[in-house]
């Protein structure tokens, strides 16, 4: 596979892995409900830190995630402020903010994605799925990137969004409407999508039989493409019309054609009482024609997920959002709509799915998972990271506002029909016009109003309130944290860092297994950390220096037969920082604890 090729990426290449672990210091006073680190979390720091901290907790468990990142288009003055300690790349990291003339911008846009990257290809779980907006800026750039970290293999596909559908009045010949979004999966093979709900697709069932049911007459003969005898042999065949003669099938220019179906299904469509026959004039003189009927759904309708989408929310309507939601749409220059991230929701988070948005910005996938959990009743989570000083005034603070009911003066619009105008559509415009009554009479007494308009070939009826009071809250609880001081392991016994229990036991379990502590297994009151292919993890710590130099913190021989005796037959690791046991007296006892002082074992640790 051909690589991509960065001015820096040797020394990014592994950074991730040199990132320290920053523990989550919930903030009481800014989240909703009481602070909960396994449910809805918004949390301020560096999105690098962040994501390393939460790799204790979830890694392997985010079942989706959409991140929004800078495109570099050389106008949003981003900085590329990772600490990666090369004097050769700190030389072309110093040309801060990155600009339209810096140069290296591309290949510091890349050095900046790429261990990001890289820690949520961890965060995911097997068959989760990510999505990347970006311009034609990088687009290329970030598609090699991740067929290299994810595998092209897993590339699912590039999605088209059309962003803009206002006319621009720039001064240019040329202006893009539109986004691109990639879509990776960690492992194609087993990743999770759903198909898109039409009820358009019902339009095509025009007739009905006597118990009412909907369906459509498809002939049997195949016409168009590879229609011909020669084409697929096997598939001429003599099918019996109600005479007892054989029908074979024949084009109206009298060359052979062949049936759309084999033998055994014609025939199952005989027993099934399916097969229609219809009496047609061919070549001057009445045949029997042979059709297969097909009824029309009895669930809703679904077919495949296009690649264009055009019939979401543009970036007007999600200004509009905001300027309903705060007041003012000047909060945020480029937000992404709320039905935007409900399909990919509805693509591919089902409804206990966690979803992770690591360049949060105004909350829009926050904001898209409490209204697809509204709508449902799905108990999807999300996590949102972001850096800038706006966390809290804006992307937090949307969420408590959409979450608890907002104030607000104007008209809620609530889309309830959207159909293409077509000659099918214009040939039957009284069972359209009798879909708009019924929709009428039974959501009239609901709105203020309710408008028709047709907008670029579609019918549009909406629903509409005049809102002078407050929005109804979706519900819904959230913790804010703060990035705590990092857990500099080799700094731990002298007390410059002494984080709690929990937080340092997930951390040292990711460590020593390569997976996530579940978080009701822990029991710090006998040091219980978790379990992972047959090994147990304990650890004993409390955050207090005097308390850790006495001899209650060490390992000894009863407190080891205690611990093997949780399961006799399985390995057990004990981090602590001291022992008064050696591990030959372990062994030669049949007791089989591992000692791993604090912290200078932690990479010696056999993982086999």
């Amino acid at each position: 596979m051909t690589e991509i090729n960065f001015k820096g990426k040797e020394f990014v290449y592994n950074h991730h892995l040199s990132v320290p672990f920053h523990p989550l210091v919930p903030d009481p006073d800014k989240g909703i409900g009481e602070p909960a680190l396994d449910g809805n979390l918004i949390i301020h720091g560096d999105n690098l830190h962040a994501l390393k901290s939460l790799l204790p907790l979830y890694a392997g468990k985010v079942d989706c995630v959409f991140i929004d990142p800078p495109y570099n288009t050389g106008n949003e003055g981003w900085c590329y402020n990772d600490n990666v300690n090369a004097p050769m790349i700190k030389a072309w990291l110093d040309a801060n903010p990155i600009g339209a003339d810096d140069g290296l911008r591309h290949d510091k846009w890349c050095a900046m994605i790429w261990p990001r990257l890289r820690l949520l290809h961890e965060l995911l779980d097997d068959h989760g799925v990510m999505f990347i907006t970006i311009g034609d800026h990088e687009a290329h750039r970030l598609t090699n990137i991740c067929c290299e970290l994810f595998g092209s293999e897993n590339h699912v596909a590039t999605f088209v969004w059309r962003k803009v559908d206002s006319p621009n009045d720039n001064k240019v010949a040329i202006t893009p409407d539109h986004d691109y979004v990639l879509c990776f999966a960690r492992d194609i093979t087993v990743a999770r999508f759903s198909r898109m709900v039409a009820p358009s697709i019902l339009d095509a069932y025009s007739n009905r039989d006597r118990e009412g049911r909907l369906y459509r007459d498809r002939l049997l003969k195949k016409n168009g493409r590879n229609s011909l005898r020669r084409d697929r042999p096997t598939m001429y065949f003599g099918v019996e019309d109600p005479d007892g003669r054989d029908v074979f099938p024949i084009h109206d220019n009298g060359e052979e054609a062949r049936w759309s179906m084999s033998s055994k299904s014609v025939q199952r469509h005989r027993a099934a009482g399916t097969l229609i026959w219809k009496k047609v004039t061919k070549l001057g003189r009445e045949v029997w024609e042979p059709y297969t009927r097909e009824y029309a759904p009895e669930n809703d309708p679904t077919r495949p997920f296009p690649t264009i989408w055009s019939d979401v929310d543009t970036m007007r309507q999600a200004k509009a959002m905001l300027r309903r939601i705060f007041g003012t749409s000047d909060l945020f220059e480029t937000p992404k709509s709320v039905k935007l991230i409900r399909r990919i929701i509805q693509m591919c988070a089902g409804p206990n799915a966690l979803i992770l948005d690591s360049f949060a910005g105004s909350a829009t996938t926050g904001h898209a998972v409490l209204e697809a959990n509204r709508l449902d009743g799905g108990n999807r989570r999300f996590i949102l990271v972001e850096m800038e000083d706006y966390a809290d005034r804006l992307t937090a603070e949307r969420i408590r506002r959409v979450s608890q009911g907002y104030s607000y003066q104007g008209k809620q619009r609530t889309e309830l029909l959207r159909e293409k105008i077509t000659w099918t559509k214009l040939k039957s415009a009284d069972k359209t016009l009798g879909q708009v009554e019924k929709i009428e009479n039974l959501y009239g007494h609901e709105y203020d109003a309710i408008t028709k308009t047709v907008k670029d070939g579609e019918l549009i009826v909406t629903g509409e309130n005049i809102i002078t009071d407050r929005v109804e809250g979706l519900g819904g609880n959230f913790t804010y944290c703060t990035l705590g001081d990092p857990i500099e392991l080799d700094n731990l016994l002298t007390g410059k860092t002494l984080p709690p229990w929990d937080q340092l036991g997930a951390v040292l379990f990711h460590m020593a297994t390569s997976r996530t502590a579940a978080t009701p297994s822990q029991r710090e009151a006998d040091y219980y950390v978790g379990e992972a292919d047959g090994q147990h993890v304990w650890l004993i710590y409390k955050p207090d220096l005097e308390w850790l130099k006495t001899s209650d913190a060490a390992l000894t021989l009863s407190r080891a037969s205690e611990i093997a005796a949780h399961d006799p037959d399985a390995r057990h690791l004990v981090f602590a920082p001291a022992r008064y046991v050696s591990q030959k007296m372990l062994a030669d006892q049949g007791i089989p604890v591992e000692f791993a002082p604090l912290p200078f074992a932690l990479y010696r640790v056999d993982r086999s």
